[in-house]
């Protein structure tokens, strides 16, 4: 069964451009933001994985734009993982403001040592998260 999680982000001012529309770089760090808090809904963290010397490199990430969001507009990302590897895992992402959508995308993070190398995701992490 896929586990779902739902963010809501406010959108700062910085995070406009001179046009008004939120810079499409913010998108990443809102998935970001996501991510972290998928984990957290879960009781996992970054930091809890990093003081084991287990790191999530990101292996690539897309976006795909469908319509803009503006200063103090409230946007709702609706997270999951859909797949899962042996060191690595994809997570999807669905942006929205009420009912319409304004973005999707993913990101593929590869689970790695302090060395960069990757290893098997731990069965507790896979437990928690899938």
């Amino acid at each position: 069964m896929t586990k779902f999680h739902k963010t809501r982000i406010r959108v700062r001012y910085q995070e406009t451009d001179k046009m008004g529309v939120v810079y499409y770089a913010n998108y990443l760090v809102w998935f970001e933001v996501a991510r972290t808090e998928y984990f957290k809904s879960f009781g996992l963290s970054y930091r809890d994985l990093e003081d084991k010397e287990i790191y999530l490199m990101v292996a690539s990430v897309m976006c795909q734009y469908k319509s803009p969001a503006r200063y103090d507009d409230l946007v709702s990302i609706r997270s999951w993982i859909p797949e899962v590897k042996n060191s690595s895992l994809k997570f999807a992402y669905e942006l929205s403001m009420g009912n319409k959508a304004i973005a999707t995308g993913e990101s593929v993070h590869v689970f790695t040592n302090k060395a960069g190398r990757p290893i098997r995701i731990p069965e507790e992490v896979t437990k928690r998260l899938t």
